[in-house]
């Protein structure tokens, strides 16, 4: 049986009371040089993402929607692994000054530790 890679509405926060909510209640923090991660268990049966990339910090929204998309990826493709949260993805200034393959590299490197910081 394969696995399901895609990106439904149910793994997604899409309201404002879905933000509010995890940044009222922050159970788990992980960061890096352009990316924190915010997360809290909700008691959902699987993960959900709700990505903030601010124009302050991403001048372009060219760069801003490349970013968003490399983050869903990595999400997508992750998510089965990752415990039931619900998770916020900040970009950091900066954050579009590096290349496709490092911005992956980071987040997978994100990924493993929200992983073993959710297991503790």
């Amino acid at each position: 049986m394969s696995a399901d890679f895609t990106f439904p509405k149910h793994v997604r926060l899409l309201t404002a009371s879905d933000y509010s909510n995890v940044f009222q209640d922050v159970q788990l923090r992980v960061s890096s040089k352009n990316f924190l991660i915010l997360a809290r268990d909700e008691g959902n049966e699987h993960s959900r993402l709700g990505i903030i990339i601010a124009k302050k910090n991403v001048k372009l929204a060219v760069e801003r929607n490349r970013l968003k998309r490399q983050l869903r990826e990595t999400f997508r493709k992750q998510r089965h692994t990752l415990p039931a949260l619900e998770i916020v993805l900040l970009a950091k200034r900066g954050a579009d000054k590096n290349d496709s393959l490092s911005v992956a590299r980071e987040l997978d490197f994100l990924w493993q530790k929200l992983k073993r910081k959710a297991s503790k």
